[in-house]
């Protein structure tokens, strides 16, 4: 054997048969998933399949740019829209009390997702029950006869599938344009540095204005 090489060490003689995992469930398993979707939404009828999600930013500076579907809506945004807590997880609304608003225009968007929710929503109200010691201005039947009419505009209602209120991007991309000469003569190099050296030199310039004030003040003395 030539050169400076590892002597080879193959070890081809184990049982590998016995330690490979095989997948020959997975047709099973996919049909199973589907069967159990198709009998939750019938079983779930007519309240939507998926709930509504937030719309959020993607990490990252390469994909900031771009929205998608968040876990669930923070308290600032559920308190914007005019929603409890505690009444958001009844009506398919997610709470995810983890995330924060780092702006206002994230909080704007999904405030204005909750109360287009909202103004779409029916809701069955509670079934009244009838007390055996019926009171003075006990209103059983206009709450019966509320309840059987919201139950029928529950029962015509459909069932909403897939998304509800889908994400629109808000990104609006640029035509490709003929480059002008201005933009060609900035330089993008000399505009960063020149926004570095700004930044840096805030507390000087402040420092040196204010000892020029004083100066012009103490001479008009």
């Amino acid at each position: 054997m030539k050169h400076n090489n590892q002597l080879p060490n193959g070890h081809f003689h184990k049982d590998w048969q016995l330690r490979v995992k095989t997948w020959f469930n997975q047709p099973g398993r996919k049909k199973r998933r589907r069967i159990n979707r198709i009998q939750k939404a019938a079983r779930i009828a007519p309240r939507p399949i998926e709930l509504l999600r937030p719309a959020v930013r993607c990490p990252t500076i390469k994909y900031n740019t771009k929205l998608r579907a968040g876990r669930g809506f923070t308290l600032d945004e559920l308190k914007a829209a005019g929603i409890r807590r505690k009444e958001a997880l009844t009506i398919g609304i997610p709470v995810d009390h983890r995330r924060k608003n780092r702006s206002e225009e994230s909080l704007q968007l999904n405030a204005e997702r909750l109360k287009a929710y909202k103004a779409r929503l029916i809701v069955l109200p509670r079934k009244p029950r009838k007390s055996r010691k019926p009171k003075e201005g006990d209103d059983y039947e206009k709450k019966k006869n509320e309840y059987e009419n919201k139950k029928a505009e529950f029962a015509t209602a459909s069932q909403h599938k897939g998304h509800v209120i889908p994400i629109q991007q808000t990104l609006l991309t640029e035509e490709a344009r003929i480059i002008t000469e201005e933009e060609r003569a900035a330089s993008a190099y000399v505009t960063l540095r020149k926004a570095r050296s700004d930044a840096r030199l805030v507390g000087v310039r402040e420092a040196r204005r204010k000892a020029k004030e004083e100066e012009e003040a103490t001479k008009k003395k």
